[in-house]
């Protein structure tokens, strides 16, 4: 008699060693529309590194073995250093060598900034957790440009494509990364209840030169060589100020790391409480002006939010596709049973629109001579994150359940899915959380002719579906209308839809825009995914989707 239980059958292969850039359609047509002359090569090549099994492992590795803090060495000195598994060293070497931090803000070419954002985009389907230094690198570059001493010395290692994670004078040093420092315990998001306080300690080749003392509730990545810190100068001044790790005299700042957050997911991201005890920063910007500095600032970190949840949305759709072509049930696959089919085309809908909406706004930072996109920006960067990071958490779920069980197992971080399921929320709550981004439009609306651009915006689309010609007719009244704190995140769902719908009929196909307007405007949807009517094209929609 045979010792074997049974066989092991019916369980689908992972998705691996496939190129993520190739397969994704939405992705390629948005670049065409946003950005027609840019050359996508180094996008292909970037999918078919973080497609590989290598690449997944590493992501796995990097979340499974978390950072670890060394306040004191064992002699007693205080040196507060976090430490990393290889991988993710080896994963933020392949960022920067993509030029997803400060890159583009010294890149020629057409597009930079659409460019990065693609390749933010696919490199968040791998591992978004170690992009949260990458991101604050991007968005600190042309802050720091106010203080031209620390940017001439500075600026060049931030664009720099290599990577190099020691701490040493940064003289020593052809790359950095930096972080910010913003968020106290007292206030959140609310910045302007900071209490740290900057005393004047001179000033010499990098300008007027403080003394900081106070704490941050939340500094992400402190491994970084730098941060910019909100503190208050003399006069109650909420200032921005550079606070590097390493002194140029070879001393380690009197910036000490208490301990490292215990979050839901983002696991391979160090983010962490910190004291300064009269730490030395250099200002940056006017006295009093720090306040608009980290709007500016987190404007472009709201970007990458809705960039990394539409890539997290994209890399969670790929593996239920997949998943479904392989797994039987009931005599068929997944993938051709009606209600998974409903289910599955109803995310492909969310994700593409994610993808078409999240690269409008990059392409805004692109052409921002241009009045008309400067606008845009300031409207649709709130609207981008709140929509988007919104929808991700429910969208993950849904592409859980098309894996059942297997979707839900960790498996010592072998569950992709589970891991996406983890870090989906992240995007919605930093940088600014949902009603702080539904204020946030209301204020754009305010100071911009937000209604003349959105008609701008949609007018390509005019005559292209009912439901759509309704929503942009309605909209100028409906920003009057709901020009309340109450009804901020009413009018930024409005918003985003009709946005989203306008994109996709100049970059998707009929089936995709059709379907997406009879549901999300046409009221022909329910309140879950997979709702969709019965006269949607599945076929068409999910064969657009399929990753490989």
């Amino acid at each position: 008699m045979s010792a074997l239980t049974h066989e092991v059958f019916n369980q689908p292969q992972p998705l691996v060693d496939y190129n993520l850039f190739e397969g994704h359609r939405a992705l390629q047509a948005a670049l065409k529309l946003n950005a027609p002359q840019l050359d996508t090569a180094e996008l292909s090549s970037l999918g078919a590194l973080l497609g590989s099994r290598a690449m997944q492992t590493h992501a796995r590795l990097a979340n499974v073995h978390t950072p670890q803090l060394r306040s004191h060495d064992r002699y007693g000195h205080r040196i507060d250093e976090v430490e990393f598994h290889p991988s993710y060293h080896v994963l933020m070497a392949a960022a920067t060598k993509a030029g997803l931090h400060g890159t583009p803000w010294t890149q020629r070419g057409p597009s930079p900034h659409v460019l990065r954002a693609a390749g933010f985009m696919l490199f968040t389907e791998l591992e978004p957790s170690i992009l949260c230094p990458i991101s604050m690198t991007y968005a600190v570059t042309p802050a720091l440009r106010r203080n031209e001493a620390v940017y001439a010395d500075w600026g060049p290692g931030l664009a720099s494509r290599g990577y190099d994670p020691v701490l040493k004078p940064w003289r020593d040093k052809s790359s950095f990364t930096m972080g910010m420092g913003m968020t106290e315990k007292q206030g959140g998001s609310d910045v302007r209840a900071n209490t740290s306080d900057a005393v004047p300690d001179g000033e010499d080749n990098w300008g007027p030169r403080f003394r900081i003392t106070g704490h941050k509730w939340f500094l992400s990545a402190p491994m970084c060589d730098a941060f910019l810190v909100l503190a208050r100068a003399p006069g109650n001044q909420l200032s921005c100020f550079f606070v590097p790790r390493m002194l140029p005299d070879g001393e380690r700042n009197a910036m000490h790391i208490l301990r490292l957050k215990d979050k839901l997911g983002n696991k391979a991201n160090a983010s962490s409480e910190v004291e300064f005890h009269g730490a030395i920063g250099w200002l940056v910007g006017e006295p009093g002006r720090g306040v608009p500095q980290i709007l500016e600032m987190g404007t472009m970190t709201r970007m990458d939010c809705g960039l990394g949840t539409s890539g997290l949305m994209r890399q969670a759709l790929s593996i239920a596709l997949d998943h479904t072509a392989q797994r039987e049930a009931f005599g068929r696959r997944l993938i051709e049973q009606p209600a998974m089919r409903n289910v599955l085309a109803d995310l492909a809908l969310e994700s593409e629109a994610a993808t078409a909406l999240a690269l409008r706004v990059a392409r805004a930072f692109d052409r921002q001579s241009d009045d008309f996109e400067r606008v845009i920006a300031r409207v649709l960067t709130p609207i981008a994150k709140f929509w988007i990071c919104k929808r991700g958490s429910h969208f993950g779920q849904e592409a859980m359940e098309c894996l059942g069980g297997n979707g839900y197992v960790e498996e010592n971080g072998e569950g992709i899915m589970a891991r996406i399921y983890r870090e989906l929320p992240v995007n919605s709550i930093w940088e600014g959380a949902g009603n702080i981004m539904a204020l946030d439009l209301l204020r754009a609306t305010r100071k911009a002719d937000a209604g003349a651009a959105l008609a701008q915006e949609l007018a390509p689309a005019r005559g292209a579906h009912p439901a759509l010609d309704r929503a942009a007719a309605a909209l100028p009244g409906r920003i009057e209308q709901l020009a309340t704190e109450g009804d901020a995140r009413r009018l930024a769902q409005e918003v985003a839809l009709a946005v989203q719908a306008a994109l996709l009929y100049q970059s998707a196909p009929a089936p995709v825009f059709d379907a997406f307007c009879a549901s999300r405007l046409g009221g022909d949807w329910g309140h879950v995914f997979g709702t969709l009517p019965a006269a949607t094209d599945f076929d068409a929609i999910i064969a657009r989707a399929m990753p490989r």
